[in-house]
């Protein structure tokens, strides 16, 4: 399909940079598209200068109507978004339906994503990954990606880490986990990689450094919450005293890789994309 014959998208936006690097290609490919923004979820930036509409937690119903009157065919979710409260959602019609009929199935983000998405392709809109518009480029290649390699014991805390985040992800537990020298530091829930990272820079034990591990959930959503890493990621996990992260391989996504990759070989830190089998 030619970028002029591209139906026009709804970007149903989040806090950080994904969001913005979508209308970035938009506008190249000449796009039409929409923002839905929600006050204190997404960045005044993002919209303001930008066609869009705001949103309000909860109220679905207002929001479908608003993309369907302007025309919107596809949808793309991007960006992080704080899990309102049920005292702060304040449901509208559509959305207690939505919640009813899937209320035994609500156990984490990714098991709530699915049923959004599902509702939503019921409402006519097809639903896209945010890599189907910027492209592969988008997720962590395979392999080291700077200068520095993980050792032996580097290696050790990987697996481990690995078999960690994969038993917590058959419970849509977080995406990311810490390990120093075989002893798990901290798993990421609610509060994101970025507050896990600060809370695990109280933890760390003397000796070598820790690698962040970081992949998607078992059966996860891959058109929505994919894990995410960017130069902020490195900055933080230097911060924490750790020597690596190691990312699942075309399953994270990765913002400025050139500048991720420049933070990491100036200051002796490995990253790894790893190929993970199903």
């Amino acid at each position: 399909m030619k970028a002029s014959e591209s139906p026009k998208l709804g970007i149903i936006a989040g806090s950080g940079d994904l969001p913005r690097e979508i209308i970035k290609v938009c506008q190249a490919e000449r796009r039409p598209f929409l923002v839905l923004a929600y006050a204190g979820q997404t960045d005044p930036e993002t919209y303001l200068q930008h066609p869009h509409i705001m949103g309000r937690l909860g109220k679905v119903g207002e929001a479908i109507q608003g993309l369907k009157e302007a025309q919107v065919k596809e949808l793309v979710l991007a960006g992080r978004f704080h899990r309102p409260s049920w005292t702060e959602l304040k449901p509208d019609a559509l959305c207690a339906k939505w919640l009813a009929q899937s209320a035994k199935n609500i156990f984490g983000d990714d098991s709530l994503l699915k049923i959004i998405i599902q509702n939503l392709e019921t409402e006519g809109f097809r639903v896209v990954g945010a890599e189907e518009i910027i492209g592969e480029k988008l997720l962590v290649p395979e392999g080291v990606l700077g200068r520095f390699h993980p050792d032996e014991q580097a290696t050790r805390d990987i697996d481990y880490g690995l078999k960690i985040i994969r038993a917590l992800g058959k419970c849509d537990i977080g995406q990311a986990v810490v390990v120093q020298q075989g002893l798990v530091l901290g798993v990421e829930a609610i509060e994101g990689t970025d507050q896990l990272l600060v809370r695990c820079r109280l933890l760390k034990r003397e000796g070598t450094g820790g690698v962040l591990i970081k992949i998607l959930k078992p059966f996860q959503e891959t058109r929505a919450d994919r894990p995410t890493i960017g130069p902020q990621t490195i900055i933080h996990a230097l911060e924490a005293g750790l020597r690596g992260i190691a990312v699942e391989a075309g399953g994270v996504i990765v913002h400025q890789l050139p500048k991720i990759v420049e933070i990491a070989d100036k200051n002796d830190f490995f990253l790894i994309g790893l190929k993970i089998k199903s």
